[in-house]
Protein backbone atom coordinates (compact mmCIF):
# COMPACT_ATOMS: atom_id res chain seq x y z
CA UNK A 1 0.00 0.00 0.00
CA UNK A 2 0.90 3.15 -0.71
CA UNK A 3 -0.54 7.08 -0.33
CA UNK A 4 -1.69 6.50 -3.81
CA UNK A 5 -4.95 5.25 -2.44
CA UNK A 6 -5.72 8.31 -1.46
CA UNK A 7 -5.39 9.17 -5.27
CA UNK A 8 -8.77 11.14 -5.54
CA UNK A 9 -8.03 13.10 -2.02
CA UNK A 10 -4.35 14.48 -4.23
CA UNK A 11 -3.25 16.38 -6.71
CA UNK A 12 -4.09 14.84 -9.90
CA UNK A 13 -1.25 13.24 -11.33
CA UNK A 14 -1.79 10.44 -13.94
CA UNK A 15 -1.19 7.33 -12.63
CA UNK A 16 1.44 5.84 -15.40
CA UNK A 17 3.48 8.86 -13.20
CA UNK A 18 3.12 7.43 -9.84
CA UNK A 19 6.08 6.94 -7.98
CA UNK A 20 6.32 5.10 -4.71
CA UNK A 21 8.64 3.67 -2.19
CA UNK A 22 5.63 2.38 0.31
CA UNK A 23 5.25 5.08 1.92
CA UNK A 24 2.66 6.26 4.09
CA UNK A 25 0.01 4.16 6.37
CA UNK A 26 2.62 4.39 9.52
CA UNK A 27 0.96 3.47 12.70
CA UNK A 28 -0.47 4.96 15.71
CA UNK A 29 0.41 3.82 18.99
CA UNK A 30 -0.97 4.74 22.37
CA UNK A 31 0.93 6.39 25.42
CA UNK A 32 1.81 3.94 27.73
CA UNK A 33 3.22 6.10 30.38
CA UNK A 34 3.95 9.61 29.44
CA UNK A 35 0.27 9.86 28.91
CA UNK A 36 -0.93 8.70 31.73
CA UNK A 37 1.69 10.55 34.02
CA UNK A 38 0.71 13.74 32.85
CA UNK A 39 -3.40 13.28 33.06
CA UNK A 40 -3.72 12.73 29.32
CA UNK A 41 -5.41 9.05 29.67
CA UNK A 42 -5.72 9.00 25.64
CA UNK A 43 -2.67 10.05 23.87
CA UNK A 44 -1.24 8.66 20.95
CA UNK A 45 1.48 9.14 18.53
CA UNK A 46 1.28 9.24 15.00
CA UNK A 47 5.06 7.41 14.48
CA UNK A 48 5.82 8.91 10.82
CA UNK A 49 9.41 7.53 11.54
CA UNK A 50 8.26 4.28 9.32
CA UNK A 51 8.44 6.21 6.39
CA UNK A 52 10.82 4.71 3.74
CA UNK A 53 13.65 7.74 3.94
CA UNK A 54 12.41 7.98 8.21
CA UNK A 55 10.06 11.16 8.12
CA UNK A 56 6.78 12.34 6.46
CA UNK A 57 8.78 14.18 3.76
CA UNK A 58 8.33 11.11 1.66
CA UNK A 59 4.66 12.05 1.49
CA UNK A 60 5.73 14.89 -0.07
CA UNK A 61 8.36 13.68 -2.30
CA UNK A 62 6.15 11.03 -3.70
CA UNK A 63 3.74 13.37 -5.46
CA UNK A 64 6.33 16.17 -6.41
CA UNK A 65 8.60 13.99 -8.16
CA UNK A 66 5.26 12.12 -9.63
CA UNK A 67 4.22 15.44 -10.99
CA UNK A 68 7.53 16.13 -12.52
CA UNK A 69 7.24 13.09 -14.49
CA UNK A 70 3.96 13.45 -15.32
CA UNK A 71 5.27 16.96 -16.58
CA UNK A 72 8.31 16.12 -18.05
CA UNK A 73 10.22 17.92 -15.42
CA UNK A 74 13.98 16.49 -15.62
CA UNK A 75 15.57 18.34 -13.31
CA UNK A 76 15.23 18.98 -9.36
CA UNK A 77 16.34 21.99 -7.44
CA UNK A 78 15.77 22.01 -3.74
CA UNK A 79 15.84 23.62 -0.59
CA UNK A 80 16.15 21.69 2.85
CA UNK A 81 17.12 21.60 6.62
CA UNK A 82 18.01 17.58 5.93
CA UNK A 83 14.27 15.58 5.73
CA UNK A 84 13.01 17.11 2.45
CA UNK A 85 16.56 16.50 0.98
CA UNK A 86 16.18 12.86 2.47
CA UNK A 87 13.22 12.23 0.93
CA UNK A 88 13.50 14.33 -2.72
CA UNK A 89 16.76 12.67 -3.14
CA UNK A 90 15.44 9.04 -2.69
CA UNK A 91 12.11 9.57 -4.99
CA UNK A 92 14.70 11.28 -7.59
CA UNK A 93 16.97 8.55 -7.46
CA UNK A 94 13.74 6.22 -8.00
CA UNK A 95 12.52 9.14 -11.11
CA UNK A 96 16.41 8.82 -12.47
CA UNK A 97 15.54 12.64 -11.90
CA UNK A 98 19.16 14.54 -10.96
CA UNK A 99 18.73 16.49 -7.73
CA UNK A 100 20.47 19.46 -6.97
CA UNK A 101 19.92 20.73 -2.64
CA UNK A 102 20.36 24.21 -1.34
CA UNK A 103 21.20 23.28 2.33
CA UNK A 104 20.86 25.50 5.30
CA UNK A 105 24.13 26.31 7.66
CA UNK A 106 23.53 23.58 10.23
CA UNK A 107 21.87 20.28 8.50
CA UNK A 108 22.81 17.19 10.89
CA UNK A 109 25.41 15.28 9.03
CA UNK A 110 23.52 12.09 9.37
CA UNK A 111 20.76 13.92 6.60
CA UNK A 112 23.59 15.21 4.86
CA UNK A 113 25.30 11.38 4.46
CA UNK A 114 21.92 10.19 3.58
CA UNK A 115 21.40 12.54 0.83
CA UNK A 116 24.73 12.05 -0.52
CA UNK A 117 24.00 8.25 -0.75
CA UNK A 118 21.15 8.61 -3.24
CA UNK A 119 23.44 10.67 -5.29
CA UNK A 120 22.24 13.89 -4.77
CA UNK A 121 24.32 17.17 -5.30
CA UNK A 122 24.44 19.48 -1.97
CA UNK A 123 25.54 22.93 -1.13
CA UNK A 124 25.79 24.48 2.56
CA UNK A 125 24.51 28.59 2.72
CA UNK A 126 26.04 30.55 5.42
CA UNK A 127 22.90 32.01 7.27
CA UNK A 128 20.53 29.77 5.62
CA UNK A 129 17.64 28.55 7.75
CA UNK A 130 18.87 31.23 10.61
CA UNK A 131 19.17 34.60 9.08
CA UNK A 132 15.74 35.88 7.61
CA UNK A 133 17.22 37.72 4.92
CA UNK A 134 19.40 35.45 3.96
CA UNK A 135 16.73 32.71 3.94
CA UNK A 136 14.55 34.98 1.07
CA UNK A 137 17.25 35.27 -0.60
CA UNK A 138 18.31 31.57 -0.87
CA UNK A 139 14.66 31.16 -1.99
CA UNK A 140 14.70 33.99 -4.34
CA UNK A 141 17.26 32.32 -6.00
CA UNK A 142 16.16 28.76 -6.07
CA UNK A 143 12.94 30.09 -7.69
CA UNK A 144 14.76 32.08 -10.45
CA UNK A 145 16.85 28.85 -11.25
CA UNK A 146 13.74 27.03 -11.05
CA UNK A 147 12.54 28.92 -13.92
CA UNK A 148 13.76 26.44 -16.93
CA UNK A 149 11.61 24.94 -18.66
CA UNK A 150 12.84 21.75 -17.78
CA UNK A 151 13.45 22.50 -13.83
CA UNK A 152 10.79 22.14 -10.86
CA UNK A 153 11.58 23.52 -7.60
CA UNK A 154 10.69 21.61 -4.63
CA UNK A 155 10.17 23.25 -1.15
CA UNK A 156 7.85 21.81 1.07
CA UNK A 157 5.46 24.67 1.63
CA UNK A 158 2.19 25.38 0.25
CA UNK A 159 2.87 28.57 -0.97
CA UNK A 160 5.79 27.37 -3.26
CA UNK A 161 5.32 23.60 -3.78
CA UNK A 162 1.68 23.08 -3.36
CA UNK A 163 0.88 20.08 -5.22
CA UNK A 164 3.79 18.02 -3.45
CA UNK A 165 2.05 19.09 -0.11
CA UNK A 166 -0.91 17.39 -0.57
CA UNK A 167 1.03 14.51 -0.04
CA UNK A 168 1.54 15.51 3.65
CA UNK A 169 -2.57 15.88 3.76
CA UNK A 170 -2.45 11.82 4.03
CA UNK A 171 -1.29 11.93 7.06
CA UNK A 172 -5.45 13.26 8.10
CA UNK A 173 -6.75 10.49 5.81
CA UNK A 174 -5.29 7.79 7.78
CA UNK A 175 -5.89 9.17 11.16
CA UNK A 176 -9.48 9.34 10.28
CA UNK A 177 -9.19 5.40 9.86
CA UNK A 178 -7.09 4.89 12.62
CA UNK A 179 -8.73 7.05 15.55
CA UNK A 180 -12.26 8.07 14.67
CA UNK A 181 -12.81 10.32 16.78
CA UNK A 182 -10.21 12.55 18.04
CA UNK A 183 -9.97 16.10 19.97
CA UNK A 184 -6.81 17.61 19.57
CA UNK A 185 -3.76 16.85 17.50
CA UNK A 186 -0.31 18.63 18.29
CA UNK A 187 1.73 18.72 15.00
CA UNK A 188 5.59 20.75 15.41
CA UNK A 189 6.01 23.51 13.08
CA UNK A 190 9.06 25.24 11.22
CA UNK A 191 7.76 26.57 8.11
CA UNK A 192 4.33 25.46 9.07
CA UNK A 193 3.85 23.54 6.09
CA UNK A 194 2.84 20.07 8.00
CA UNK A 195 0.66 21.74 10.50
CA UNK A 196 -0.98 23.40 7.11
CA UNK A 197 -1.40 20.29 5.93
CA UNK A 198 -2.76 18.26 8.39
CA UNK A 199 -5.44 20.71 8.53
CA UNK A 200 -6.29 20.97 5.43
CA UNK A 201 -6.50 17.37 5.13
CA UNK A 202 -9.44 16.81 8.27
CA UNK A 203 -11.36 19.61 6.03
CA UNK A 204 -10.87 17.58 3.02
CA UNK A 205 -12.38 14.47 5.27
CA UNK A 206 -15.14 16.26 6.63
CA UNK A 207 -16.01 18.07 2.72
CA UNK A 208 -16.44 14.38 1.66
CA UNK A 209 -18.41 13.23 4.58
CA UNK A 210 -16.15 11.02 6.13
CA UNK A 211 -15.97 13.04 9.36
CA UNK A 212 -18.34 14.87 10.93
CA UNK A 213 -16.78 17.41 12.91
CA UNK A 214 -12.45 17.72 12.74
CA UNK A 215 -9.96 18.22 15.61
CA UNK A 216 -8.20 21.32 17.40
CA UNK A 217 -4.90 21.43 15.73
CA UNK A 218 -2.28 22.47 17.70
CA UNK A 219 0.80 24.35 16.51
CA UNK A 220 3.93 24.18 18.73
CA UNK A 221 7.52 26.11 18.21
CA UNK A 222 10.51 26.16 19.67
CA UNK A 223 10.81 29.55 21.52
CA UNK A 224 14.05 30.18 19.17
CA UNK A 225 12.05 29.59 16.08
CA UNK A 226 8.53 31.66 17.62
CA UNK A 227 7.32 32.67 13.89
CA UNK A 228 4.00 31.03 14.36
CA UNK A 229 2.83 29.83 17.65
CA UNK A 230 3.08 32.92 19.28
CA UNK A 231 1.53 35.34 17.34
CA UNK A 232 -1.65 32.75 17.21
CA UNK A 233 -1.74 32.19 20.76
CA UNK A 234 -1.52 35.94 20.99
CA UNK A 235 -4.41 36.82 18.68
CA UNK A 236 -2.68 37.44 15.69
CA UNK A 237 -3.69 36.83 12.35
CA UNK A 238 -0.29 36.99 10.92
CA UNK A 239 2.69 34.85 11.15
CA UNK A 240 6.18 36.98 11.88
CA UNK A 241 9.82 36.86 10.79
CA UNK A 242 12.50 35.75 13.33
CA UNK A 243 16.30 35.38 13.90
CA UNK A 244 16.31 31.75 14.57
CA UNK A 245 18.30 30.45 17.74
CA UNK A 246 16.82 27.40 18.12
CA UNK A 247 18.92 24.15 18.11
CA UNK A 248 16.07 21.89 16.89
CA UNK A 249 17.08 21.16 13.95
CA UNK A 250 14.77 20.41 11.28
CA UNK A 251 12.60 23.50 12.89
CA UNK A 252 15.34 26.17 12.13
CA UNK A 253 12.91 28.45 9.49
CA UNK A 254 13.11 31.94 10.06
CA UNK A 255 10.85 33.32 7.43
CA UNK A 256 6.91 33.03 7.31
CA UNK A 257 6.54 30.84 4.28
CA UNK A 258 2.81 29.13 5.35
CA UNK A 259 2.55 30.82 8.61
CA UNK A 260 -0.22 33.26 7.75
CA UNK A 261 -2.50 30.40 6.33
CA UNK A 262 -1.61 28.04 9.65
CA UNK A 263 -2.76 30.64 12.07
CA UNK A 264 -6.18 30.91 9.74
CA UNK A 265 -6.72 27.38 9.60
CA UNK A 266 -5.47 26.47 13.39
CA UNK A 267 -8.00 29.18 15.02
CA UNK A 268 -10.78 27.74 12.67
CA UNK A 269 -10.29 24.23 13.59
CA UNK A 270 -10.48 25.48 17.84
CA UNK A 271 -6.71 25.14 17.92
CA UNK A 272 -3.81 27.41 19.33
CA UNK A 273 -0.36 28.08 19.35
CA UNK A 274 2.08 26.14 21.89
CA UNK A 275 5.71 27.59 22.39
CA UNK A 276 8.36 25.37 24.11
CA UNK A 277 11.67 25.99 25.21
CA UNK A 278 14.88 23.47 23.59
CA UNK A 279 15.32 22.11 27.10
CA UNK A 280 11.50 20.70 27.30
CA UNK A 281 11.98 19.27 23.59
CA UNK A 282 15.11 17.27 24.72
CA UNK A 283 13.44 16.41 28.01
CA UNK A 284 10.68 14.95 25.64
CA UNK A 285 13.03 13.72 23.21
CA UNK A 286 14.80 11.13 26.50
CA UNK A 287 11.22 10.29 27.75
CA UNK A 288 9.95 8.75 24.59
CA UNK A 289 12.81 7.00 24.46
CA UNK A 290 13.11 5.51 27.99
CA UNK A 291 9.03 5.34 28.98
CA UNK A 292 7.50 4.67 25.24
CA UNK A 293 10.35 3.13 23.47
CA UNK A 294 10.08 5.53 20.79
CA UNK A 295 13.38 7.23 19.01
CA UNK A 296 13.04 9.98 17.30
CA UNK A 297 14.53 12.93 16.32
CA UNK A 298 14.41 16.15 18.93
CA UNK A 299 11.98 18.07 16.51
CA UNK A 300 9.62 14.78 16.56
CA UNK A 301 9.21 15.81 20.19
CA UNK A 302 8.24 18.71 19.98
CA UNK A 303 4.38 17.94 19.40
CA UNK A 304 4.48 15.86 22.98
CA UNK A 305 6.61 18.31 24.67
CA UNK A 306 3.11 21.30 23.49
CA UNK A 307 0.91 18.48 24.53
CA UNK A 308 2.63 18.06 27.78
CA UNK A 309 2.51 21.80 28.63
CA UNK A 310 -1.21 22.03 28.20
CA UNK A 311 -1.82 19.33 30.01
CA UNK A 312 0.18 20.60 32.69
CA UNK A 313 -1.45 23.74 32.57
CA UNK A 314 -4.84 22.40 32.18
CA UNK A 315 -5.65 23.30 29.02
CA UNK A 316 -6.84 20.12 27.73
CA UNK A 317 -9.14 17.14 29.62
CA UNK A 318 -8.03 14.08 30.92
CA UNK A 319 -10.57 12.32 28.92
CA UNK A 320 -9.47 14.23 25.80
CA UNK A 321 -8.07 11.94 22.89
CA UNK A 322 -5.04 13.50 21.75
CA UNK A 323 -2.59 12.61 19.18
CA UNK A 324 0.96 14.19 18.42
CA UNK A 325 3.21 13.66 15.74
CA UNK A 326 6.45 11.96 16.10
CA UNK A 327 7.75 13.20 12.35
CA UNK A 328 11.30 11.83 11.91
CA UNK A 329 14.21 8.91 12.85
CA UNK A 330 16.37 9.60 15.47
CA UNK A 331 18.89 7.19 13.56
CA UNK A 332 19.08 10.77 10.94
CA UNK A 333 20.48 12.81 14.01
CA UNK A 334 23.45 11.37 15.72
CA UNK A 335 23.98 14.26 17.83
CA UNK A 336 20.90 13.53 19.23
CA UNK A 337 22.25 9.88 19.91
CA UNK A 338 25.16 11.28 21.71
CA UNK A 339 22.85 13.72 24.07
CA UNK A 340 20.60 11.40 24.92
CA UNK A 341 23.80 8.72 25.87
CA UNK A 342 26.06 11.27 27.04
CA UNK A 343 25.58 9.90 31.20
CA UNK A 344 25.66 6.12 29.48
CA UNK A 345 28.48 3.54 29.05
CA UNK A 346 28.69 0.54 27.44
CA UNK A 347 31.78 -1.01 29.86
CA UNK A 348 34.35 -3.61 28.81
CA UNK A 349 33.85 -6.54 31.38
CA UNK A 350 35.70 -9.96 32.28
CA UNK A 351 33.57 -12.72 31.52
CA UNK A 352 33.70 -14.26 35.48
CA UNK A 353 32.39 -10.51 36.14
CA UNK A 354 29.16 -10.43 33.97
CA UNK A 355 26.84 -12.20 36.99
CA UNK A 356 28.17 -9.85 39.33
CA UNK A 357 27.60 -6.60 37.17
CA UNK A 358 24.46 -7.56 35.80
CA UNK A 359 22.98 -8.28 39.84
CA UNK A 360 24.08 -5.14 40.79
CA UNK A 361 23.10 -3.60 38.44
Amino acid sequence: MSLWRWAEWLATVSPEAHITLGEGNTPVVRSKQIGPTAGLDNLYFKLETGNPTGSYKDRFAALAISDMLATGKTRCIATSSGNTGSALAAYCAAANIPCEIILVEQPPNDKVKQMLVYGANLYRVRGFGLDPQITTQTVELVRQMASAPDTAMQISAFMLSPIGMTGVQTISYELVEQLPSIDHVFVPAGGGGLTLAVARGFVVMQNSGSLTSGPAIECVQPEGNNTIAGPLRDGSDEATDVQCTTKISGLQVSTVLDGHDVIQACRTSGGTGHVVTDDEVWSMHNRLAVEEGLFCEPAGAVALAGAIQCAELGAISRDAVVVCLVTGSGFKDSASLDRLNKDRTCPMVELSQVRQRVVSS
